[in-house]
Formats: structure tokens, sequence, C-alpha cells
């Protein structure tokens, strides 16, 4: 049996947005989301399985191994979070011993990106492959949840990707909407703030339902679900573009109300923004969209694609530009960090 795995697992980008949970201990969302997972964005795990008692042992390079660092103990609040998210593994698996862990990501964490998403689902599926275990993608992506990162629970598969698959409760999995080959989209991310962001995203789905615009939003949330849903299989750019910036502006207005308020963008955000609008006026097919964070995913056509990037690019505001796009999910890796 091996003892040793390593994951590379994707980032994603929602297109309808997690926020907001009925129990968030358990990742049970109020409304269900749809993404786009990424293949550029990802978290490098490696795993290793070792038998008698112990402390599990959490290593990372941290935030972004572009800037040449080594592996290093993680941090404690960082760690804490891994090895919970590891015994509630090992109690499933029904396996005993300890684990040891590396990670590293391939862009900011905390910063907006959903490094949760594509660091958890690594996590779940290299203790999985560790231990030789078989699950179902349902199981893993409700293995990955329970993680406390809804997202993460979209990132174990490909494509686009909507959760919960079936309401919600304790059977909350996700599932593909369609794959990566249905649809070529690009996500031109504007960088601009590449540091952790102060307010958590947990923080904020625990303040959500303090704003007003809350309840009103879930009542409309329904509508645009099905039209986003509907423009991606139908693949009408035209269609899904305004709908996923309303989108993203709601989930930012809901943090800006919130008790207490939460404001994650930032003047350099506005300035991505206005030039976004800018260039639909110039003809490309480019929308803006966020998650959690200062930072803004552009999604565009192959053909704007460039264009949008260097343009970005171009912007004072903007630390750096990452090009990404729809991408197939995560994969097995035969080099490990440990």
């Amino acid at each position: 049996m091996p003892n040793k795995a390593t994951v590379r697992s994707p980032s994603n980008i929602a297109f309808i947005k997690y926020w907001g949970a009925r129990d968030l201990e358990h990742a049970i969302p109020e409304n269900p989301s749809l993404s786009m997972t990424l293949k550029e964005c990802t978290s490098l795990c490696t795993v290793e399985h070792r038998d008698g008692d112990g402390a599990h042992e959490v290593l990372w390079r941290a935030p972004d191994p572009a800037d040449g660092g080594g592996f290093e103990t993680a941090p404690p609040a960082f760690a804490s979070r891994v090895e919970r998210h590891l015994d509630r593994l090992r109690d499933w698996t029904g396996c005993g011993g300890r684990f040891r862990v590396a990670t590293e990501n391939t862009f900011p964490a905390a910063a907006g990106i959903a490094s949760s998403a594509s660091g958890f689902s690594a996590l779940t599926l290299a203790v999985l492959a560790a231990l030789g275990r078989e699950a179902s993608v349902e199981e893993q992506s409700e293995l990955a949840r329970l993680s406390g990162s809804g997202s993460a629970s979209r990132s174990v598969l490909g494509g686009y990707v909507e959760w919960p698959a079936d309401g919600a409760g304790e059977r909350c999995h996700a599932r593909q909407v369609a794959p990566a080959e249905h649809w070529d989209l690009r996500d031109v991310i504007a960088v601009v703030e590449s540091g952790p962001k102060q307010t958590s995203s947990l923080d904020g789905h625990r303040r959500a339902r303090t704003s007003p615009y809350f309840e009103t939003r879930l009542e409309r949330l329904p509508e645009r679900y099905a039209a986003v849903r509907d423009a991606v299989l139908a693949r009408d750019f035209a269609r899904l573009g305004p709908l996923i910036e309303a989108e993203a502006i709601d989930l930012h207005t809901i943090a800006m109300t919130s008790e207490p308020a939460i404001f994650y963008w930032q003047p350099a955000t506005l300035e991505v923004l206005a030039a976004v609008r800018s260039m639909r006026g110039d003809g490309l097919e480019a929308w803006s969209t966020l998650d959690a964070g200062a930072n803004v995913h552009v999604i565009c056509t192959p053909t704007s694609e460039p264009e949008v990037a260097g343009r970005l690019a171009g912007l004072a505001a903007v630390e750096k530009v990452l090009r990404d796009g729809v991408g197939p999910g995560p994969a097995l890796e035969d080099q490990h960090l440990l």
C-alpha cells in the first residue's frame, strides 16, 4: 500500500457565489454556486502517512513559491485547520497513525483567488491516495467540503461545476455541469493585493446575514443561477458576462453592508473595474468578477485574452497579471515535495 502521494489541484472562480452558510462548521451553503475550474492557479500537496502516535507535521512554502523561499513550519492558524481536516480524514478512512504534509501554491494565498479551494481539495485527495483508499467523486467532494472550505468541494472536479448538486444536508457534494473542453474561456487575474486579506472568507460568511440585502439576494438568485447555467451550456458569452459581473457586485454589496462592514475592494480594484468597462467599449469580450478579495478576475474569450492581459499589465495599480483558463481538474504527480 502506498504511504506517500502528491496531488496538484486547481483553484476555481465562481460565476455564482457561495456567500453565507446555513451551517458554517460543515460548509452547508445558503445557496447553490457555480464555478469554472482553473488550470494554472494550483496547489501542490504531498502527504506522507506514518505509523504510530504523535502530532501531524504541516509544512508550507509561503505564500508563493516565486519568492524562492524554502519549506517551513506552517503558521499556527493554517496548521491547525489542516490538522483538524487530517483528523477528519483519518476518522473517515479508519486508519491510525499520523501525517506529514507539505504544500505550496503557484499564486498568492488568502488573497481572494480561492487558495482554500485548491489547498484543501489537494490535501483531501492526497490523503486518500497516500492511504490507497478509493472514493467516488461525490465522496471526494463531500470530504473536501468538510475542511470548512465550500469552494474546495468544487475543485475536485474540472470544467464547469455546480455545488451543491442536489439540495443541501450532510450529503452536500458538487457535480460537473460541463467538461473543460465544452467551452474555452480564459481568466486573466489582475493582482492588486498579493498579501492576505484582512477579513477572511469564513468571517465574511458569518457576517453575511447581517446585511439588509442578504435575503433579497437569495430571493433573486434562482433566476440568475438558471440564466448563468444556461449561458454556460449554450456557450453564450454575451449573456454570461453581464450576469457574472452583476453577481460579483451583489456579493460585495452584502459584504460592505454587513455588520461590521467588510471592504475587500481597494482603490486599485476600482481602477481595474473601470479598465474592463473601457475594454468592452473598445470591442473586447471581457467581463469582471471578484471573489472575497481585492483582486479582479477578468473572464474573456481566447481572442480577447492577449490584449486584456496586456492592458491590465499596463495599469500602475496592478502588481502582476496571471493568465489562466478552464482546466480539467486535479491530478496525481510523480514528484513529491517530501
